[in-house]
Parts: C-alpha cells; sequence; structure tokens
C-alpha cells in the first residue's frame, strides 16, 4: 500500500523540467518529501472533522469517512503492557510518551477499563471529590508535557510496572522518507536497498507529487513550477468534488 519514493521523486523532477527550472537533489527531495507526507497526514484529522458534519453515502469504496478511517488505520497500533514497560519511562508516576512515534493518542485502559481522560484541572478535582474519585473499575488521567499520568484512587496512580495489565492504543507517524543513492560517474543512483518509501495508502502519489513539486517551486524561485503543481492539485480537487 506504501507510495514508492523513486516514482513520486521521477516524476516530480520530470515536472519540474530540470534543464530549464533548476536541478531538485535528493537532500532537497528527501526534505520536501517529508513535510508533504507529514501534511497530507495531518489533514486526515481535519477532514474527519468536517465530513462528519456532513451525510454519509452507503457506498462503502466512495463513502469520504470510511476512505479516511481507512487511510488512518494503518498507522493505529495497540500496545500492551509489555511494550509500556519497555517505552514509556516513568517518573513520579508520570509515564513519558515516545513523541518521536507516536502522533495521536486513542484509547488507554487499565485492566478491561477505559482511562477517560480530562483536563488538569478536572483531574485534581476529581481526584478529591467522593462522587468522583477515580477507582480501579474507572480510572482518569490527563496528559501534560511531562507525559500521561493515570489515577486509579485518590493518591494511586497506574503505571505498567504495577502489573496492571495497561495497555494503549494510538496513531503512530509516518516514517521518514528517504530517496537513497550511491554515486556512479558522479551522479547519484537510486538505492533501493536503503530507500525508504512513504508510507501513505497508494491513492496519495499524486498528491504527493504536486505537493512537492509547489514546495520545489518555492525553493528554485521558480513560479511556473509552483503553477504547476497549484493546477494538479486544482484538478485533484475538482475530481473528488464530482
Amino acid at each position: 500500500m506504501a507510495v514508492s519514493v523513486d516514482t513520486v521523486y521521477q516524476r516530480v523532477l520530470v515536472l519540474a523540467n530540470k534543464e530549464q527550472r533548476g536541478y531538485i537533489t535528493p537532500q532537497e527531495f528527501n526534505l520536501l518529501a517529508n513535510h508533504a507526507q507529514m501534511e497530507i497526514f495531518e489533514q486526515y484529522f481535519h477532514d474527519i472533522k468536517q465530513y462528519n458534519r456532513m451525510p454519509g453515502n452507503t457506498q462503502e469504496y466512495s463513502d469520504p469517512l470510511s476512505v479516511l478511517y481507512q487511510k488512518i488505520g494503518a498507522f493505529e497500533v495497540d500496545q500492551g503492557e509489555a511494550w509500556m514497560t519497555s517505552n514509556m519511562t516513568v517518573t513520579n508516576d508520570v509515564m513519558q510518551i515516545p513523541l518521536g512515534l507516536m502522533y495521536k493518542i486513542g484509547t488507554i485502559s487499565v485492566g478491561r477499563n477505559q482511562v477517560e481522560i480530562v483536563n488538569s484541572k478536572d483531574f485534581d478535582a476529581a481526584r478529591f471529590n467522593p462522587l468522583t474519585a477515580p477507582t480501579l473499575e474507572r480510572p482518569i488521567g490527563f496528559i501534560s508535557v511531562l507525559g500521561l499520568k493515570v489515577a486509579i484512587a485518590e493518591d494511586t496512580y497506574a503505571i505498567p510496572i504495577a502489573n496492571l495489565n495497561m495497555s494503549i492504543n494510538y496513531i503512530m507517524r509516518p516514517s521518514s522518507v528517504q530517496w537513497a543513492y550511491v554515486v556512479v560517474n558522479d551522479k547519484p543512483l537510486y538505492n533501493d536497498n536503503i530507500s525508504e518509501d512513504f508510507e501513505l495508502h497508494a491513492s496519495e502519489e499524486t498528491e504527493l507529487v504536486y505537493k512537492i513539486l509547489k514546495l520545489a517551486g518555492v525553493n528554485l524561485k521558480a513560479p511556473g513550477v509552483v503553477q504547476v503543481g497549484q493546477m494538479m492539485e486544482q484538478s485533484q480537487i475538482q475530481q473528488e468534488k464530482q
């Protein structure tokens, strides 16, 4: 389902017309490619908010929400207590979140009980209120710059090493893209063995090309390249609206 990094690079080079508008080096392409990948990936979550306000349809392969969830689903991960123990360092009952890996946290559970995530103010207020105090059956938590904290009693916190059978569901970040190469006769030659493809859905290939093309045009100070990218983008948008 991945998108070939070499296919995208070659299409970008052809459309940019390197002889007339400048050459996009592999290093430049890799920077622009990773930016474009994250831009498309982050847009998924904004689009979900938008489509949730609109009526869907009964066509499985054309319903926009179903398509979006399929694209995001490739990045959804469920991990148990063993993984959390190895990857989430605990300091003062706070579990540090591996930001380089996680993009969004979905659900956290203690045993079979899902943790209700609240803000820090409500977290403290709930702990000391007899009616809302957390329990093992009704855990609460909050996320801050320091990490994740989960309470199962007024002053008792859940951590993976406590053998509470904790688990976490999250959306992982796409891995970094890299068009890797070896130099042959003073020219970069694509090396498939050490390259990293885009992790986005295969249907994103065209969008990746025009987004990278627009970014490259700005970098090259070539309005013509930017215009080509914008024309491709408009064509894609019109096609999606049909």
